[in-house]
């Protein structure tokens, strides 16, 4: 349905009221630059006031950020008071040093963690895991229940993991993590909700929050980059970005448009959760917020 339905207008005309129930998290990266570090900083101080349910900094290939991903993790939780969750692989370490990280966030006050496998490191192409460290995430989610007891997120992949053998054996690697000990799943990125749907359905009975996750595509490339982490991606979103190679402005109307009709969608199919991929950008993440009715608080 169009952005100009009946129950967003309706919606709006309220003045802004919160819809019952709808809640949203925000995903931020370790930027590499100074430039990139302040446009970080920016997107964190323009979402916060949406109250996020909690916000999560991710973790480079082969722990590659490790120490600006804990910097940044417990500079987000001390100084705006969000609760952040710091993202932890299974990539480049041993137990006991994932368990010493772990140990240090929760020293530090950080009680969530993302835990997953992790991508291979830079130039390799298959993941191989770490001699004696943790193989998989649910092993990780195992461990960290030992370390303390952490509220943990976990992966979920509505369109298959790339490297799992059949539909049926990623979901019972899904259950296995959440029997490990996960409270929440996030999905990767989907493009039609028709997709979520269909997964939440298959996973129906999981016992924990199935939270799609969303990422706002302003460009060929951001798609491009879905594929490469498993999403499937519609051949209509290359299209509709398609002679805007060099309009900045228009991209990000289509694709606000884009995510605002994918988040509608699933809110009428009684979605009440939502975890924006923010790709260290607040503007769009925000536009789309406010037409779910997120407001901030005054």
């Amino acid at each position: 349905m169009p952005l100009t339905d009946q129950k967003i207008g309706s919606r709006l005309a309220q003045g802004g009221t919160t819809p019952s129930g709808i809640q949203v998290s925000f995903e931020f990266f370790p930027p590499k630059t100074d430039k990139m570090h302040e446009q970080l900083w920016d997107s964190v101080a323009r979402l916060a006031p949406l109250a996020p349910k909690f916000v999560s900094v991710t973790y480079g290939a082969g722990g590659s950020t490790r120490e600006r991903t804990h910097d940044i993790v417990t500079r987000i939780q001390k100084e705006t008071g969000l609760l952040a969750a710091a993202h932890l692989t299974c990539v480049g370490a041993t137990r006991a040093e994932v368990d010493a990280i772990a140990k240090g966030y929760w020293e530090s006050g950080i009680r969530h963690i993302v835990a997953l496998r992790g991508d291979p490191p830079e130039g390799e192409s298959r993941y191989t895991p770490h001699p004696g460290g943790y193989a998989f995430a649910t092993d990780l989610v195992e461990g960290l229940k030992k370390v303390a007891d952490f509220e943990i997120s976990v992966a979920a992949y509505p369109e298959v993991h790339p490297e799992a053998k059949s539909a049926q054996e990623d979901l019972e690697n899904l259950k296995r993590k959440v029997g490990a000990g996960a409270s929440r799943a996030i999905t990767q990125s989907f493009f039609d909700a028709e997709t979520f749907l269909r997964f939440r359905d298959q996973a129906a009975g999981l016992g924990v929050p199935l939270v799609p996750g969303i990422v706002v595509a302003t460009n060929t490339g951001t798609l491009k980059s879905c594929i490469k982490m498993g999403s499937k991606v519609p051949q209509r979103m290359f299209d509709l970005f398609a002679g805007l190679e060099n309009d900045v402005e228009t991209r990000k109307l289509v694709a606000a448009t884009a995510v605002a009709e994918l988040v509608h969608g699933l809110e009428r199919e009684g979605v009440k959760d939502f975890h924006f991929f923010t790709l260290n950008r607040a503007d769009l993440t925000y536009a789309i917020c406010h037409l779910l009715g997120i407001r901030p608080k005054t």
